[in-house]
C-alpha cells in the first residue's frame, strides 16, 4: 500500500483497507476489540499512511491470482410468464369490480394459454433446455 505515505486515499482503499483487516479478523489474529479499533482508524484515513499505521504489525496477505478458469456460470434467464401469469388474476379482479363485468376473468386462462403454450411444447422446450444444458458442460 505503501508508495508514499502521504498521497490521499477514496472510499475503494478505505473498503479494501477493511476487508483486508476482516481477513485478518477471520484468520484469528485481531479481537473484537482491536478490530473494532483498527476500522474506526481505517474509516477515518485520508492518506496512505493512515492505512499502512493500521497494518504494520500483521503479516502481509497476498491476494491469489485466479489460475483457474471460474467455472461456467449458468446464465441468469428470467422468467417473465411466470411473474406476469402471478399478476393477471390480481388485474382481473381489479378490472371487474371497476367495470363490473366478469369478462376479465376469461382473461386468466386466455393468458396461461398464450404464455404457456400447450403441454407438449413446454415438454420440448424443457427437452431442449436440457439439451443445451448438456453442452454447455461438455
Amino acid at each position: 500500500m505503501a508508495d508514499l505515505p502521504e498521497i490521499r486515499i477514496g472510499t475503494a482503499e478505505r473498503e479494501q483497507a477493511l476487508a483486508q483487516l476482516g481477513d485478518h479478523f477471520s484468520d484469528g489474529r485481531l479481537t473484537v476489540t482491536e478490530f473494532d479499533e483498527r476500522s474506526a482508524v481505517i474509516a477515518a484515513a485520508t492518506t496512505r499512511g493512515q492505512l499502512d499505521q493500521v497494518f504494520a504489525d500483521l503479516p502481509t496477505t497476498a491476494v491469489p491470482a485466479a489460475t483457474a478458469p471460474a467455472p461456467a456460470e449458468r446464465r441468469f434467464q428470467p422468467d417473465w410468464s411466470g411473474r406476469l401469469m402471478a399478476v393477471i388474476p390480481i388485474a382481473a379482479l381489479i378490472l371487474f369490480f371497476v367495470t363490473g363485468s366478469w369478462l376479465w376473468f376469461l382473461a386468466v386462462p386466455a393468458a396461461g394459454a398464450l404464455l404457456f403454450g400447450t403441454d407438449r411444447e413446454r415438454k420440448e422446450r424443457r427437452r431442449r433446455d436440457r439439451r443445451n444444458d448438456r453442452e454447455d458442460r461438455d
